[in-house]
C-alpha cells in the first residue's frame, strides 16, 4: 500500500505538468522550450541530492560502463515521453492531454512480455518472462472507461485537428515512459537507488534536449522570462518531486509486474488533479454530472488496483 500511496502523491505533482504546460502555450510559449527547460532545470537539484548522499561516483561509473544503454533508454523514457506530451499541450486543453495520458496504464500492462519477473519455485526464486496481466488489464480498462466518460461532453467542442494533435503524440509518450523506466530499472537492479537513476536518466537524455533546444532557438528564438519561471516550477514539482516519488513506488514493486501495473495505474489521479487545475488556475469549466460519474469510475479502478496489488500471488512451479 505504501507504493500505491506514493504513486497517488506523485500523480498530484505530475498534474502540474499538464496545467502549466497548457498555461505556457496559452501565453505564447513554445512547446519545445516547455520540454527542454524542464530537464535542464532538473539537473542542479538532482545533482546536489546525489552528491550530498555520496553516490555520484558510483552512478558515473555505471553510466560509463553502460553508456549506450543509458543513452538509449533514457532518451526513450524521458525524451520520447516528454517532448510529445508538451507538443500535445500546444493543441489540446490540460484535461484532454491528462486523460489521454492514462493510456499508459494499459501500455504498462501490454509491455509486460518484454520483461522478466521473479517467482518462487520449489528450487528457489526463478526469473521467467512475464505475461500480460489480464485481470489487471480489465481493471485498467475501468479507469479508461471513466476517462472516456469524463471527456464525453467536452470533446464534442474540439476540432479534428485538436483531437489528433492532442491525442496521437500522447499515445507515443504513454508507451515510451513505462518502457524507458522499466528498462533502466531492470538495468540498474539494486546497484543504484532512485535518486541515482533519476539523475542518470536526466543526464543521459541531455543530448536529446540539446538537439531540441537548437531546434527551438532556430524556430522561435529564446524562451520568455515568464515561461522560464513556469518551466522551473514544472521541473521541481513534476521533474524532481513527482519523478522521485513515482520511481520510488516502482522500485518498491520491482520484480512483480502485477504490483508495478497497479502503481502505474495510480497515475490516473492526474486527470482529477488536472481537472481541478483547469478550473481553479486556468478558469476552465466545472465538470458536470457525467464527468463526476467518470471520476468515480477512475477512483474505483484505482481502488481495485490497490486491493489487488496487496493480495499475495500464488507460488508457481517452473522447470529450472
Amino acid at each position: 500500500m505504501k507504493a500505491i500511496f506514493l504513486g497517488i502523491l506523485a500523480s498530484f505533482f505530475f498534474a502540474f505538468t499538464f496545467v502549466l504546460n497548457r498555461a505556457m502555450n496559452l501565453s505564447g510559449g513554445s512547446w519545445v522550450w516547455s520540454a527542454v527547460l524542464r530537464y535542464e532545470f532538473m539537473v542542479p537539484p538532482l545533482l546536489l541530492i546525489v552528491i550530498v548522499r555520496g553516490n555520484i561516483k558510483a552512478l558515473l561509473k555505471d553510466m560509463v560502463s553502460k553508456f549506450w544503454l543509458w543513452l538509449g533508454w533514457s532518451t526513450v523514457g524521458f525524451g520520447l515521453f516528454y517532448a510529445p506530451l508538451c507538443f500535445a499541450a500546444a493543441y489540446g486543453p490540460a484535461w484532454l492531454v491528462a486523460s489521454m495520458w492514462q493510456i499508459t496504464i494499459v501500455a504498462g500492462s501490454l509491455l509486460a512480455p518484454l520483461f522478466y519477473e521473479v517467482v518462487s519455485t520449489d528450487s528457489g526464486p526463478q526469473k521467467i518472462r512475464a505475461k500480460v496481466p489480464i485481470k489487471g488489464l480489465w481493471i485498467s480498462l475501468i479507469i479508461l472507461v471513466g476517462v472516456t466518460v469524463i471527456q464525453f461532453q467536452q470533446i464534442q467542442h474540439l476540432s479534428v485537428k485538436e483531437i489528433l494533435l492532442g491525442v496521437l503524440p500522447v499515445i507515443v509518450a504513454a508507451f515510451a515512459y513505462p518502457l524507458g523506466n522499466r528498462k533502466m530499472m531492470e538495468a540498474c537492479g539494486s546497484d543504484l537507488d532512485t535518486y541515482q537513476r533519476v539523475l542518470g536518466m536526466t543526464l543521459a537524455s541531455l543530448p536529446f534536449w540539446i538537439i531540441m533546444s537548437v531546434f527551438g532557438y532556430l524556430n522561435v528564438g529564446l524562451p520568455s522570462y515568464q515561461q522560464i519561471n513556469q518551466a522551473l516550477i514544472v521541473a521541481l514539482s513534476s521533474g524532481v518531486i513527482a519523478t522521485i516519488l513515482f520511481f520510488t513506488a516502482t522500485d518498491l514493486s520491482k520484480g512483480d509486474l502485477h504490483k508495478l501495473a497497479a502503481v502505474e495505474a495510480t497515475q490516473s489521479g492526474e486527470i482529477i488533479f488536472s481537472l481541478l487545475g483547469e478550473v481553479f488556475i486556468l478558469r476552465g469549466n466545472y465538470p458536470g454530472i457525467v464527468s463526476l460519474f467518470g471520476i468515480g469510475l477512475v477512483i474505483l479502478g484505482m481502488t481495485l488496483h490497490s486491493f489487488r496489488s496487496g493480495v499475495p500471488r500464488k507460488t508457481r512451479s517452473v522447470s529450472s
